[in-house]
């Protein structure tokens, strides 16, 4: 190698010993407003949220009165028949049955049940039958043992781990169709400031939509349990003004970058079984069973939102998976330090 990866490789692994020691150090990114819960509810930012939102509300007024109600009569009935300083010993009047009594008991909680179910009912029907606009964007989500898929067919766009979409002006709206497959087992796509949670089930398509109102980063998680990592499966929806979604469509499309420098890390690369599981555009890489790395460094965090994409990250990564998800599907491929580096380097040049 160069001196110049040589340098870039030295202070690549003094970080990488920091991260191997301190792994939770860097694992997870902060979010944009940090007042605000990223799995907040209560602040939507996409019609179906807004929707879920509006029923979450009208849920809490039903039961915040229903709590009132039962708090006002059980306090009325402690304070009106507590217990007597003096007691003539007599037995309290028997009451064996009201018929008006038992009628209120059954009527009005059927009747709150059926208004409740009624209100769901709508709000789901309402998401789930929304017209499909010619100018949607259609996105193909394949969850995965533990990490996420994203194929923009109709703009031929792969990408793994951060969805790009655009925002959308309620005037005009641009939704965002998903087609949410599973590549394994059961997987739960849920970004709460965006949409609901929708499983993605083997076998079983299912779909949802989104069009976020504002631009910035959205965090969700997999809400369904599938693994020893499940927990580490995270979601990143970046919302892009539609000319900076334009922009990084088109660096999308654009083959891997390829540079001389980090020849040695590409050999290790090709060489190994990396290029079963990743493809890289443009290279013997081709493998369907990890992410596409042809635009590895457009990515903010790596491992599926669990480290920020630095080249320390990188080599800890390639170098020993399990310091950052025990138990990952990504094997060790019993590289040395030296040569994790190296592919490392090789890997920043992939932009």
């Amino acid at each position: 190698m160069s001196n110049r990866p040589k340098g870039i490789v030295m202070r690549a692994l003094k970080s990488m010993l920091a991260v191997l020691w301190f792994p939770a150090a860097s694992a997870f990114a902060e979010p944009e407003h940090p007042f605000l819960s990223p799995t907040n509810i209560f602040a939507p930012a996409s019609t179906p949220a807004y929707s879920i939102f509006d029923l979450s509300l009208f849920v809490l007024e039903v039961t915040a009165a229903i709590f009132l109600v039962v708090f006002s009569l059980l306090a009325y009935v402690v304070v009106k028949f507590r217990k007597k300083a003096v007691s003539d010993g007599r037995e309290p009047a028997q009451v064996y049955g009201s018929t008006q009594l038992e009628l209120a008991w059954t009527v009005i909680p059927i009747l709150i049940v059926v208004t409740l179910f009624l209100a769901a009912a709508r709000v789901i029907a309402s998401i789930q039958n929304a017209a499909r606009p010619s100018n949607a964007i259609e996105v193909t989500v394949i969850g995965h043992q533990f990490w996420w898929e994203y194929r923009y067919p109709s703009l031929k766009v792969v990408t793994a781990n951060e969805l790009h979409v655009p925002v959308s002006d309620p005037a005009h709206p641009t939704p965002t169709f998903l087609t949410l497959l599973s590549a394994d087992t059961d997987h739960s796509f849920w970004v709460p400031r965006l949409a609901g949670k929708t499983d993605l089930i083997p076998n079983h398509p299912n779909s949802m939509w989104i069009d976020p109102h504002e631009t910035g980063l959205y965090l969700g998680q997999c809400a369904q349990y599938c693994g020893t990592q499940h927990a580490k499966m995270l979601l990143r929806v970046y919302v892009d003004s539609r000319d900076d979604f334009d922009r990084w469509i088109q660096e999308q499309r654009q083959p891997a970058h390829l540079s001389d420098v980090a020849s040695q890390g590409r050999h290790i690369f090709e060489i190994t079984a990396c290029i079963n599981c990743h493809a890289v555009a443009g290279t013997v890489a081709n493998g369907r069973f990890g992410p596409d790395l042809t635009h590895l460094m457009s990515r903010q965090t790596i491992a599926s939102g669990v480290a920020k994409n630095t080249i320390g990250n990188l080599i800890a990564w390639i170098y020993k998976p399990d310091v950052f998800k025990p138990g990952c599907e990504m094997p060790s491929m019993g590289l040395s330090v030296q040569q994790s580096a190296a592919v490392a380097a090789y890997l920043v040049t992939l932009r």
